[in-house]
């Protein structure tokens, strides 16, 4: 997240200041006091530099409730506006992406117009897509995370982190299409090739410019096959061959239809062929 610990570089406090705070630490106790005195004693500058030397030690969740007392303490001023966005980073940081998810939305509501309001949006959608770490995840998250990002990539499109948010929108978007590949798959192995076909078609339709597509048509070519539905498995085979000839996808289908006797090439009326038609026009990928 480089954008992000530029960010929190920005808003640090001076090294010096969080080295001198870094006295009272030793002293604290269960309590958010610093140095045995209660924390409504500080200033808000005193609390916001606690907060990031406890940053700096890693004690991210520490860190997140000084931060929190700067907000609830000194609400309407600017350290406010700064700890608000910094506890977002701070609870990301320690994984618990519902209180980060919650601190970027306080920040997006009460300051829509501020420079940061684009890296509160980045981090919200980062609590999503950061769960994002195996196919065989709750899925929901992933379209909560494509969500997310394409709002920073429209309301923010000059930002940074709507570059960063592209990349990872893509990435998420294939998440999608290789749970559908997963499923598939877990079909056409057990010949459930009606099931299987449903998802593959999913990922040719939905999913086009996704890393999966030459592969769920090679699989479409199988199933249709097998089905004995000669004119889809052979459409299937000709997109593949307009498409993905370089593939060892195309050279899988190449062996299996032209084994059968058939041909790569669009026969008859149905979904693929439209795909197919649409594809000619360039309209398709």
């Amino acid at each position: 997240m480089s954008g992000g610990a530029g960010r929190a570089r920005r808003l640090a406090m001076p090294v010096v200041l969080c080295l001198a705070l870094a006295a009272c630490g030793g002293q604290s106790t269960d309590g958010l006091g610093m140095g045995g005195e209660p924390i409504e004693s500080f200033t808000a500058e005193q609390i916001y530099g606690r907060a990031e030397f406890e940053m700096n030690r890693r004690k991210y969740e520490r860190a997140a409730e000084y931060f929190g007392e700067v907000e609830r303490l000194y609400p309407y001023s600017e350290w406010a506006k700064r700890a608000l966005i910094m506890q977002a980073f701070a609870y990301h940081n320690d994984k618990d992406y519902e209180n980060s998810r919650s601190a970027a939305q306080r920040y997006i509501d009460f300051y829509p117009t501020d420079d940061d309001a684009a890296y509160a949006q980045y981090l919200l959608a980062l609590s999503y897509y950061d769960q994002i770490d195996e196919v065989g995840r709750d899925q929901g998250l992933t379209f909560q995370a494509l969500q997310s990002l394409r709002t920073v990539i429209e309301r923010y499109p000059e930002s940074d982190y709507a570059r960063s948010s592209i990349l990872k929108f893509d990435l998420a978007f294939d998440h999608l299409a290789s749970k559908e590949m997963e499923i598939g798959r877990y079909y056409l192995k057990r010949k459930h090739y009606t099931a299987a076909i449903n998802r593959f078609r999913v990922v040719v339709e939905d999913f086009q410019t996704t890393t999966h597509t030459a592969e769920a048509l090679h699989r479409l070519v199988e199933s249709y096959v097998s089905l004995g539905l000669t004119d889809e498995a052979q459409t299937a085979g000709a997109i593949l061959g307009y498409n993905f000839q370089s593939t060892e996808w195309y050279e899988d289908s190449y062996n299996l239809l032209t084994g059968q006797g058939l041909e790569m090439k669009m026969f008859g009326d149905n979904w693929l062929s439209k795909i197919y038609r649409q594809m000619i026009n360039g309209k398709w990928l």
